[in-house]
């Protein structure tokens, strides 16, 4: 199963700073505080955690629920959990995405500083002004 959200969030931090994300997760984790690089790689390190789990769950799920298996009181017991991690998952996936996605939102790549213009070629001292004359 695809982690859309994830890859989404992803590819907007890889715009926004012009790099891969294992790239910029390398950065972050060499400046872990104090950073918006960081805030935004460790906010979707946790995405990633959660569709990951939501993955897992929904298997652990399928699996005790296969139609060839006999549902006892163990087995409910650990479908109930599966059914409620899978929540927790998606409401923590949900979150993470809703408030990266508005950090992103109010985030703008800045457009390279254009070069400075060259610096005009120096005048002589007596070129620049011409020589006083007295008048007397």
């Amino acid at each position: 199963m695809p982690h859309t959200t994830s890859q989404a969030i992803a590819e907007r931090i890889e715009d926004l700073y012009g790099q891969p994300i294992a790239a910029l997760e390398a950065h972050a984790d060499t400046h872990p505080t104090g950073t918006m690089l960081a805030a935004l790689t460790s906010s979707h390190t946790d995405l990633q955690l959660a569709e990951r789990n939501i993955t897992f769950q929904l298997q652990r799920l399928r699996e005790l629920a296969h139609p060839e298996r006999e549902i006892g009181k163990f087995e409910a017991g650990h479908l109930l959990d599966c059914a409620r991690r899978i929540a927790e998952s998606v409401a923590t996936r949900d979150a993470h995405a809703k408030t990266v996605s508005a950090v992103l939102a109010g985030l703008h790549r800045v457009p390279a500083a254009p070069s400075p213009p060259s610096a005009a070629p120096a005048v002589p001292a007596s070129a620049a002004a011409p020589a006083a004359t007295r008048t007397r």
